[in-house]
């Protein structure tokens, strides 16, 4: 939906040095963009759970992570978001993939697709769904809002078909 230019420029914009990741089909393909531009450094972590510890322990340094994975492994995270956000109070920002989000008609059944948002509302993590090109802007804006009230906040990005 997007091109890794536009998300590494994004990113640059906002402030993030870090992009904390496991990527995935639609969110992997933005990495070269994001090491190229420089201004963001790419810390990829072998599971998702982990990615929240990391960033974690970038903000407690002073740095401002954001956190880059997609719905599976948000599902495979919970305790390590519980550490993060609520034992710590961090205010980790992320952007999920969700996963068949775009392709509901042609891929049912994706369990994410009844798993993610839920699990999102039971985080009690703010969010965000953006579903269509002209929905950028909602990406920063809900980013700095979430980092002006100093809570934690995830941008939804409906992958599949375009």
């Amino acid at each position: 939906m997007f091109t890794g230019e536009k998300i590494a420029e994004l990113l640059e914009q906002l402030g993030v040095t870090h992009v904390v990741t496991v990527p995935d089909s639609t969110i992997g393909r933005w990495q070269s963009a994001i090491e190229e531009r420089a201004a963001t450094r790419l810390v990829r972590v072998c599971r998702e759970g982990e990615a929240w510890q990391v960033a974690a322990g970038l903000y407690l340094g002073g740095a401002t992570p954001l956190v880059l994975i997609q719905c599976t492994g948000l599902l495979e995270s919970g305790d390590a978001i519980r550490n993060a956000i609520h034992d710590f109070g961090l205010p980790l920002f992320a952007i999920i993939g969700y996963r068949s989000y775009l392709n509901q008609d042609t891929i049912p059944g994706d369990t994410c697709l009844i798993f993610t948002e839920p699990t999102l509302d039971a985080w009690r993590i703010d969010y965000r769904l953006v579903s269509e090109p002209a929905q950028f802007d909602e990406i920063g804006a809900h980013r700095a809002a979430c980092g002006d009230a100093g809570v934690p906040g995830a941008i939804l990005l409906a992958e599949g078909k375009a």
